[in-house]
């Protein structure tokens, strides 16, 4: 019996290969557990016309965020932030303020998870910040303190 596995099965394969199986196997575990299809010509033809669409939203959605990246490249951020009496910060630039600031200055809507700071931003200068935008795409942005 040959089945497609639409999920990973250990010691038999992976997600998306077409296995040759014995019928009790197949039909009783793989098929019954919702691990495998039955390997018609409809399953077949039905999942790479999946796989075909869901290639092209990939494509797409790099081609976006290689344009974001470039985008983030040649962009400069700027924060107002008040200063205390010795000249450094009240507290510290959190990413969440980066992501917000960046929606709000350049329409950019970033998780303020993918933002990366090495240190704490604690004083007023020019910075470096890398965003892990996916697809191992990393952008890097120059971020600008300024203190009131």
């Amino acid at each position: 019996m040959k089945v497609l596995l639409i999920k990973d099965v250990k010691d038999l394969g992976k997600k998306g290969e077409l296995k040759e199986v014995k019928d009790g196997y197949g039909q009783n575990f793989l098929i019954g557990k919702g691990f495998a299809m039955l390997a018609t010509h409809e399953v077949l033809k039905k999942y790479e016309s999946t796989q075909r669409k869901k290639a092209e939203e990939d494509a797409a959605q790099m081609a976006n965020l290689k344009e974001i990246e470039k985008k983030l490249g040649t962009l400069t951020l700027t924060i107002k932030r008040k200063l205390g009496a010795n000249g450094s910060l009240f507290g510290a630039v959190t990413k969440e303020e980066i992501a917000h600031e960046l929606k709000e200055q350049c329409g950019i809507d970033i998780d303020k998870k993918t933002v990366e700071i090495e240190q704490a931003i604690k004083m007023t200068g020019n910075f470096d910040i890398t965003i892990k935008l996916g697809h191992g795409i990393h952008a890097n942005l120059t971020l600008n303190i300024i203190g009131e």
